[in-house]
């Protein structure tokens, strides 16, 4: 029998998240396989009135043609890929699959070509600033596992967070948006973690189901050079299908001036993939009232509730703080007490302690508000 829940999510993201209208063409990009929800999305496009067009890949394939790879073929295969986004008034990513680690043993050199040619010239320069887009994974037994969770338990947690009342969320982030858009100085404190920044003038963007699904959370940017102190992140985070762990950051004017990990030869390489891979490119705060552990999986890790995320990398164009990279690494840190807690201030006042929001026009994004 089909699950309802899946219809609804389709609805959810063609009618709310990318607000397809009569006549506009979306293109649905599929990592996985996941034929159910794609055909689900296929059948609300055209109830929209548009016209759907699908890309079915795997990253198995994926990972066989980037052993191999060279520029040439990976700039062919960007025109080709561009070209058709280039046509597109919308875009739903669904990314599933049976491994998050398939691409783990691909060298970085290659990774590094496919950044450089389909990350850059299909993603970065088209479908994230001239298209309505909206990423999401779909459950399967390797997230459930990933999550410590039975695959029939992930599968309600998944629908609950996806289905939620995004437009009620959407309201309650206006008072953050205004206040983070008042800040100068932004001061955090946790265990091993003390920084500062600003993010004056920078424009703060909520985020509520339109973009991401989940959804939850309000970016902005640091002031490039502002950024200085040292964060030690508590949440795994993959990238590139290895999982870094007890990673620490410090910074100097901005300038990731020393990194370590898990794998802190690893870890460098990656910052040294371009000069704005060592300066930060978001600055965002999580407040999903359902998603409350890290499963390594970003767009569910970064919406944590009582969570912020400092990312080395590529601004983005709503929230541009001059800062360009080939990378874009949302990395966490969560603030609820059973994490080690610890304080936002803006302006050396406190906004945000042990993960809950602690001034009045900021208590609508407690989680008990939000379910």
């Amino acid at each position: 029998m089909k699950d309802p829940r899946i219809g609804q999510l389709a609805k959810n993201l063609i009618t709310y998240s990318v607000r397809l209208q009569k006549g506009e063409k979306i293109l649905i990009e599929n990592f996985g396989l996941q034929k159910e929800l794609v055909n689900a999305l296929v059948k609300e496009a055209y109830a929209a009135g548009g016209h759907p067009f699908v890309l079915l890949k795997d990253n198995s394939v994926l990972r066989e043609q980037l052993l191999g790879a060279n520029e040439e073929q990976f700039e062919l295969i960007a025109k080709q890929e561009a070209d058709l986004m280039a046509q597109m008034d919308a875009y739903i990513g669904l990314r599933s699959g049976d491994n998050i680690a398939e691409l783990s043993d691909v060298p970085p050199e290659r990774m590094k070509i496919y950044e450089q040619t389909v990350g850059e010239k299909v993603h970065r320069k088209i479908r994230v600033p001239k298209t309505k887009w909206c990423v999401l994974r779909y459950p399967s037994a390797s997230m459930a596992q990933l999550a410590g969770m039975s695959t029939e338990a992930f599968e309600d947690f998944y629908f609950d967070v996806c289905n939620l009342d995004y437009s009620k969320m959407n309201k309650a982030m206006d008072a953050l948006v205004e206040l983070m858009e008042k800040t100068d100085r932004v001061h955090i404190k946790g265990p091993g973690t003390d920084l500062i920044f600003s993010i004056k003038g920078i424009p703060a963007i909520k985020c509520a189901g339109h973009a991401n699904i989940p959804d939850g959370e309000v970016y902005t940017a640091p002031v490039k050079d502002s950024v200085n102190g040292t964060i030690s992140y508590n949440t795994p985070s993959p990238y590139h299908g290895f999982t870094f762990e007890s990673v620490q950051l410090t910074f100097e004017n901005g300038k990731i001036v020393k990194a370590t990990a898990n794998d802190t030869e690893r870890i460098n390489k990656i910052f040294d993939t371009d000069e704005g891979a060592r300066y930060i490119g978001e600055f965002a705060i999580g407040v999903n009232p359902y998603i409350l552990h890290p499963m390594k999986d970003i767009l569910f890790d970064e919406k944590i509730d009582g969570s912020f995320h400092f990312t080395p990398g590529q601004a983005y164009d709503e929230a541009y703080n001059g800062n360009d990279s080939n990378i874009h690494w949302d990395m966490v840190m969560i603030q609820r007490p059973e994490y080690g807690g610890g304080e936002i201030y803006f302006d050396d006042r406190l906004i945000r302690k042990d993960g809950r929001f602690v001034i009045p026009e900021l208590e609508g994004l407690n989680p008990e508000n939000l379910k």
